[in-house]
């Protein structure tokens, strides 16, 4: 069996009430964790778009994507491998503002990441990254062993093809070409 590798999955659909639960049931019925999941509108008008990651096998991944395009609702489904995308998601920090005020490094340790100091109180400091998966997971490590961390959340995946448009444009304009018909 293929090993499994991390799977990104582009679903397009109308903004119906629903739908994302109906998406989410094929990885409940097929046992699969979703990593990350995020929804929002697309650069079509009355089109959404959910980004979800999850850890598969090709063969596997390919029946979830089947499946979901089967549903009523949805417009496209895709799935592409971290290679294929342009690939961001952002993390936020809250760090304990006096052990960054008594450990230069902290502060260094967050230019060197390339992150940026959002807000500071006497009590936190809020330090917010994007970037890729690894490059979030690598700040919070870092941060994490000064021994500063509050708090820490990462947002879901957000990506686009590396293709001049969304993928499902030439799927929606050849839909309207039959239409017409």
């Amino acid at each position: 069996m293929e090993d499994k590798k991390l799977y990104t999955l582009l679903v397009y659909s109308e903004n119906i009430a629903g739908i994302l639960n109906q998406i989410t049931a094929v990885f409940t019925r097929r046992q699969v964790n979703i990593e990350s999941l995020n929804v929002s509108a697309s650069s079509i008008h009355g089109v959404h778009k959910y980004t979800i990651t999850a850890w598969s096998d090709g063969d596997q991944i390919d029946k979830i994507n089947k499946q979901i395009e089967k549903k009523i609702d949805v417009i496209k489904a895709t799935y592409y491998t971290d290679d294929e995308l342009f690939i961001r998601e952002t993390g936020l920090y809250k760090l304990s503002t006096q052990i960054v005020l008594d450990n230069p490094e902290v502060s260094r340790t967050i230019r060197k990441k390339e992150a940026t100091i959002t807000e500071v109180n006497p009590t936190y400091v809020i330090v917010m990254k994007s970037g890729k998966t690894e490059e979030i997971m690598n700040l919070y490590h870092a941060l994490n062993a000064f021994g500063c961390v509050l708090q820490y959340t990462r947002s879901g995946r957000i990506a686009v093809t590396r293709s001049t448009q969304e993928e499902v444009s030439d799927f929606l304009e050849e839909r309207k070409r039959d239409g017409e018909r």
